[in-house]
């Protein structure tokens, strides 16, 4: 069976819009909760975090 992987690159900076993650795009409450996450909910949250991502990235470019 396939594990989810943390998302995390070991950036940690918390300074993103809503307190997102620069580096993976999570809040510290999804980073600390993480392990205990079911395989389901992992997934739907990996799919936010590309969004995330993007509105971060985008905002660093402007």
């Amino acid at each position: 069976m396939k594990r989810n992987q943390s998302p995390c690159i070991d950036v940690c900076d918390f300074s993103a819009p809503k307190g997102w993650c620069v580096g993976c795009g999570r809040t510290q409450e999804e980073c600390q909760k993480w392990k205990a996450m079911k395989p389901y909910d992992k997934n739907i949250l990996q799919k936010e975090l590309k969004k995330r991502m993007s509105k971060i990235m985008a905002k660093s470019t402007k």
